[in-house]
């Protein structure tokens, strides 16, 4: 599974820096804050950083200073210079001295959002891959290869964590596009008026701070893939603009009247049945069938289960980290036997949780949790909060113990980040919350937010 693009944002006026964090966050990237350049070099000396948000004007240390001691360090970062209207010139002159690119003040979030996505991490899944090792995945796979060495648009179905992005991967890579640029953009995860300018681009003037124009996610997949993740969560007045944009095979960017012509080869994905969809008046009947030239549909987890330990093996190399791990037979069994609701993403943050856990060099059966091992989120009952017997942890005893240890070290494992532990963990945030309560009233340290 690929992590997630790390954006510093070095800003000194907090209202400001905390908005732009909350804008990188809500385009599916993780934000990091930091006040100053010394406190900007504190944070990259501690932490994977894959792009540097920073203000010129600030105290300690300026935008100017921190860029070259970033160079003298890490010269291949991309860092991106913020500065005010009057000071364009010095922020050119900052991009002769190592600057990738400059934001003006004051700016929209479209135009923040769509620099960070010409930086966004890509990666090809390499550690994980293409398993198909179950009868019913290997036929699948089969067939998508020979489907791959066509221009045919595919959609691809299928529940939620199923692999659908890394099957869209699979055709571009058996596809005569392999050489050409792989773009992925997630419908869910950013507003329309965002995913409209960072579908289609924007010229100069389009917005507030758009004062270069920039190419959309489909002038960047020229010659190449682009896939619509989750596209059943467009919005219906811009899935008519894209369906123009798939007929015509050209795009206009956002304020701008020129087309520009498009040899792209689109994949989408959707974890909801779209005839459905489109039956509740949802989607778009054209643009489904525009869609769905080839439809893909991927079992679940528990429909390939010939799959399920050469998966948990390939992860167990990843989060084995500096020791050689393998599944004991016990352990083989109970992930053999479990249901997997959540699929493939289910079984990854298993046996991350094994990984976590396990002493030896063998993963053992009581390595193995499940979330069904923790107190989900009941249903309530009507009048009011949970009872302490409700929300109990289902362990006991030793078990407690381990319990406890999980939570800490996965807290510890992403630098103290609730949402993300609670993730890790496979429970609620809700359910996290009231678990570090009890934790803090037995007086156990609980890692801060880093």
């Amino acid at each position: 599974m690929s992590e997630k693009t790390t954006v510093l944002i070095v800003e000194d006026d907090e209202i400001l820096r905390d908005a732009m964090c909350d804008t990188v966050k809500y385009g599916g990237y993780q934000a990091i804050p930091a006040a100053h350049g010394g406190e900007a070099l504190e944070v990259l000396d501690e932490r994977r950083v894959d792009l540097v948000i920073s203000d010129v004007e600030m105290d300690v240390m300026d935008g100017h200073a921190l860029l070259g001691k970033v160079r003298a360090r890490r010269p291949e970062l991309p860092f991106v210079l913020v500065t005010a209207h009057g000071c364009i010139e010095r922020a050119v002159s900052a991009m002769r001295e190592g600057a990738t690119d400059y934001l003006i003040k004051p700016f929209e979030a479209e135009v923040l959002l769509e620099v960070v996505s010409r930086f966004e991490r890509v990666e090809q899944d390499t550690d994980i891959g293409m398993v198909a090792e179950d009868p019913v995945m290997a036929e699948m796979c089969e067939l998508v290869a020979r489907v791959a060495r066509s221009s045919a648009t595919v959609l691809i179905s299928g529940e939620s964590g199923t692999g659908k992005e890394v099957m869209a991967r699979y055709v571009h890579s058996r596809s005569e596009r392999h050489d050409a640029p792989f773009i992925a953009i997630n419908c869910a995860a950013i507003p329309e008026p965002m995913l409209e300018s960072m579908l289609f681009g924007y010229e100069k003037g389009a917005y507030t701070g758009a004062y270069q124009s920039r190419a959309g996610k489909f002038e960047q997949a020229n010659g190449g893939t682009l896939l619509l993740d989750e596209i059943s969560e467009m919005e219906l007045g811009l899935q008519a603009k894209l369906l123009r944009v798939l007929q015509e095979r050209e795009v206009e960017r956002l304020g701008g009247n020129a087309l520009i012509p498009l040899d792209v080869r689109v994949i989408a994905t959707t974890n909801r049945n779209l005839k459905e969809e489109v039956a509740a008046g949802n989607f778009r009947e054209d643009l489904y069938y525009r869609l769905n030239v080839f439809p893909v549909s991927l079992p679940p987890l528990r429909n390939r289960p010939g799959d399920i330990l050469p998966l948990a093996k390939l992860m167990l190399v990843r989060y084995a980290q500096d020791r050689p791990l393998s599944l004991g037979s016990a352990a083989e069994l109970k992930l053999l036997q479990h249901r997997w609701q959540g699929n493939v993403r289910e079984l990854d943050n298993c046996i991350q949780r094994a990984a976590i856990l396990c002493a030896g060099n063998e993963v053992r059966g009581q390595d193995i949790y499940f979330e069904d091992d923790f107190v989900p989120d009941a249903e309530r009952p009507a009048a009011g909060e949970a009872t302490v017997n409700e929300a109990e942890p289902l362990l006991n005893g030793g078990l407690k113990d381990k319990e406890k240890q999980m939570i800490v070290t996965a807290l510890e494992t992403v630098d103290g980040s609730r949402k993300d532990a609670a993730k890790l963990l496979g429970i609620s945030p809700r359910t996290l919350r009231y678990k570090l309560a009890r934790l803090k009233e037995q007086g156990v340290a609980i890692p801060a937010v880093g």
